[in-house]
Order: structure tokens, then C-alpha cells, then sequence
């Protein structure tokens, strides 16, 4: 019984197959019940009120005629392969209707609870193919199913609404945020522009060869290439830029201290949007880019690579990566990349400040490596930290708050300065500015050719 229960249950919440009265109907069935009661205290017979009631159940069924039958509709999804987290989506529910009857419908996607959306999606459908849009806002990136669509749709006289679920399997990606790195690769200066930096040169006539241009006002006298100038006819300059082909190895923290949560997601995330970002920008360089996620182990690795199809790669194999409960170990990643690594490399480390200075042992390793290798780390800043230095202390447990923090920051401070003496950087940026603190520093190592 309570197995049956369920079902019919099931069915009332837009699963399965059924056909279930609607409100108008109920409306309808309360009035006539009203008017059916005050004939009976009227006198009126029994035969009568049965033969009323049958009437009425009788006209409403007729209405279930004139709707399209179950095998008169079919449905298909149309929907990207891959989504954007944060990003709005579109997706396409296309219902072809086989009958010669419009109706009225309702229907349920069975999208993953982590997709914000609003059902059910309400849509009059005519005969022939009609496509229905509605809108998704992935919350969390991962691998994704999608197998079911719950569609109502009502009778012609809106008395009856009957129930069909079909079957429409789909697979979704949710991937990390590309807004900036699209920003990057549209206009690398624009999206610098903050940041005051510009991509430079590295010295005059040093560097691969890049075209021939036109010579203009301001440009080195020494670089004219005065063949070309002799068959054009004008005068035309060579123009260099910096070398490409530099190994760039970015790593990314999966340990606990990158699961804090932020005001937009938590640490992992935006080190993830960040490293995207800093890829993009060196695949556009020409350089080599690898990538290693990691925690207690390595939870994933890209080989190295150039060219922008190899921004594809690294997307397929980090987006579904997630934030482990274990700490990190360092040195096993660090020594993990130098069995693969024999060029000299950029090891660029997103990870928690913070955590990372604690681990003497490891910045003891790093310092070796630094000998062969650049190597930089860079974080995310503490917000609560800084607003504990900015409060006023109006009492003596704020102002002891506020002396704790500023012993944290000091301390901070005094360990960065003390290892990027030793030639180890260490940065920390707000959240909104990771990604082009991170690529401006890759820039400034190419600028000043460290790399």
C-alpha cells in the first residue's frame, strides 16, 4: 500500500505518467457540488444527483479528446557540452508536436540541484517543432548527468493535465570562470592596463625576428633593413620581440587552507580561473605551459605543450579537480616536476601564503631548485585579516584582535622579505585581481629576461 502510495505520490510531482485534475476543474466540481448539496435539501431525488453528477464527469472527460496523446509528442534537448561556472547558460528544449491540437505545458528539466534555474517552464505549443529556451547559472564546476525531462500539458479546455517523462540522456561540463582569460586573449594590453605594465621588447635587435614593418618616427635607426627598403622604395625597419619557447609550469594547491570559502567560491576556484588565465597568456606567447594540480599527491598533470589548442587540453584534465582535506606536500610535487622538468622552467605556485611559510623544510628544498629553475608563489589576501587591522579598538577585546592581526601581518611580511632575498617570490593579491597579478609578473619576468 504504501509502495502504491509512492508512486501515485511520484506521479503528483511531475514523475512518470498519470493525468491529474487541475485547479479550474476543481473550482468546477466545487460549485456543482455546492449547487448538487442545495438540491438535495431541496428534495430532489437520488437518481437525479447520480445522474447530474455523471454528466459532469462525463464533460470533463470528453475534454481529454481534445488534447495531443502521449505518442503524439516527442522531445529534445539542445545544450552546450560545456558550461562556464558563474556564467549564464542557455538551453533549448525543443517539443515536436505531432497532433493537430495546441496545448498549454509545463515542464521540469532534470538538471543538477547545483544549476540555479527557475521551473516549472510554462510555453503554449502549437503543431510542428517548438523550441523553448530557458536559462542556467552553474554554481559548481564537475561532470554532470542529465537524463529525464517532466512535461504536463493541459486539455483543450484546461480541465485535465496529463503527464509524460521522457528520456533524454545528456552530459555536461561545468568549467572554471574564462571570462578573464578571454579578456587576455582579446586585448593583452587593455586587460594590463591597470596594472601599469606593458609588453616589451627585451633589448634593441635582440630576440627572434618578428616582420617588417614600415619605419616610423622614434624607431632605432640601426634596425633599418635597407634591402627591403631598396626594392620598396621606402624606408622599412625590422621588428623583434622576445624569444618564445620558454617552459612555463604552473601549480596548484588542491590541500585543506584552499577550500576557505570567499565571497565568490573559495580559494581553489580562483586559483584555478587565475592559472587559466596565466596559460592562455603564455600559450599566446609562444611559450611551453604545463600544468600540476596537487595536494597530499598528484591529482593531475599536463605535459608541456604550446600553442592555444593546448588551452583545451588543460581545461579537460583540471575543471573537475576539487579541494581534498589533506594537507599538501610540497617537496613530493616540487621533486615529482624535477624528474620531469630538465629545462629550465617559471614554476608559478598558487597556494596559501600563509601555509606555506610554515613549511621550512619545503623552502629549504625550493631554494635548491631556485638554482636551475625561477620560482614564484602566489596567494590570495586574508580579507578578514585586514579588516581586523582597519577596525577601531573600542574595547579591549577588539583592540586585542586588531594587536593580533598586526602581529600576523608583521610576521608575514618579515618571512617574504626574508626568502625573496634567497631569490623566492612570494605575492599575495585580492581575489578580483589574482589572474593579472599573476600574468603581469609573468610579464615582468620576460621583460627583464629572467626566464
Amino acid at each position: 500500500m504504501m509502495k502504491l502510495f509512492k508512486n501515485w505520490w511520484g506521479r503528483f510531482l511531475f514523475q512518470d505518467r498519470g493525468i491529474v485534475p487541475t485547479f479550474k476543474l476543481l473550482f468546477i466540481l466545487l460549485i456543482s457540488g455546492l449547487l448538487i448539496t442545495g438540491l438535495s435539501l431541496l428534495g430532489a431525488s437520488w437518481i437525479f444527483i447520480g445522474f447530474l453528477n455523471a454528466v459532469i464527469l462525463l464533460i470533463s472527460l470528453v475534454d481529454l479528446f481534445f488534447s495531443p496523446n502521449r505518442n503524439q509528442l516527442d522531445a529534445k534537448r539542445v545544450m552546450p557540452k560545456e558550461m562556464e561556472r558563474y556564467a549564464n547558460q542557455t538551453i533549448t528544449v525543443e517539443i515536436n508536436n505531432y497532433s493537430k491540437f495546441s496545448c498549454e505545458i509545463r515542464f521540469v528539466d532534470g538538471i543538477p540541484t547545483s544549476f540555479q534555474t527557475i521551473f516549472p517552464v510554462n510555453y503554449k505549443i502549437t503543431t510542428g517543432i517548438n523550441g523553448i529556451n530557458y536559462q542556467v547559472f552553474p554554481l559548481v564546476r564537475g561532470k554532470y548527468g542529465l537524463e529525464k525531462l517532466y512535461v504536463r500539458y493541459k486539455s483543450l479546455y484546461g480541465l485535465w493535465e496529463k503527464q509524460i517523462t521522457f528520456k533524454i540522456e545528456e552530459t555536461v561540463k561545468v568549467i572554471p570562470n574564462l571570462t578573464e582569460a578571454k579578456q587576455y586573449l582579446a586585448s593583452s594590453q587593455r586587460y594590463l592596463l591597470h596594472e601599469g605594465l606593458k609588453i616589451r621588447k627585451q633589448k634593441s635587435g635582440v630576440g627572434e625576428f618578428a616582420k617588417v614593418r614600415n619605419y616610423v618616427v622614434g624607431d632605432d635607426p640601426r634596425k633599418i633593413n635597407w634591402r627591403q627598403s631598396a626594392k620598396l622604395q621606402e624606408v622599412m625597419t625590422n621588428d623583434y620581440e622576445p624569444e618564445h619557447g620558454k617552459y612555463v609550469t604552473i601549480l596548484i594547491d588542491c590541500g585543506r587552507m584552499m577550500g576557505v570559502e570567499l565571497q565568490h567560491g573559495n580559494r581553489l576556484e580562483k586559483a584555478m580561473e587565475a592559472a587559466i588565465t596565466l596559460a592562455a597568456a603564455a600559450l599566446k606567447n609562444g611559450d611551453y605551459v604545463s600544468v600540476v594540480a596537487f595536494s597530499k599527491g598528484i591529482k593531475a598533470y599536463v605535459p608541456p605543450a604550446k600553442g592555444l589548442d593546448h588551452l583545451d587540453v588543460i581545461l579537460k584534465s583540471i575543471y573537475h579537480i576539487q579541494v581534498d582535506a589533506s594537507e599538501s606536500d610540497y617537496v613530493n610535487v616540487v621533486q615529482y616536476l624535477q624528474t620531469l622538468q630538465k629545462k629550465r622552467s617559471l614554476f608559478l605556485l598558487f597556494s596559501d601564503v600563509h601555509t606555506f611559510i610554515h613549511e621550512d623544510r619545503t623552502l629549504l628544498f625550493i631554494k635548491r631548485v631556485r638554482k636551475k629553475h625561477l620560482f614564484m608563489m602566489i596567494g590570495i589576501e586574508d580579507e578578514l585579516l585586514k579588516e581586523r587591522i582597519k577596525i577601531y579598538p573600542e574595547t579591549q577585546v577588539i583592540a586585542m584582535e586588531k594587536t593580533m592581526a598586526q602581529k600576523e601581518v608583521q610576521f608575514k611580511k618579515q618571512q617574504v622579505l626574508k626568502w625573496d632575498n634567497q631569490g623566492i617570490i612570494m605575492l599575495e593579491a585580492p581575489e578580483d585581481k589574482l589572474a593579472v597579478t599573476a600574468v603581469s609578473h609573468y610579464i615582468n619576468q620576460l621583460n627583464r629576461g629572467l626566464l
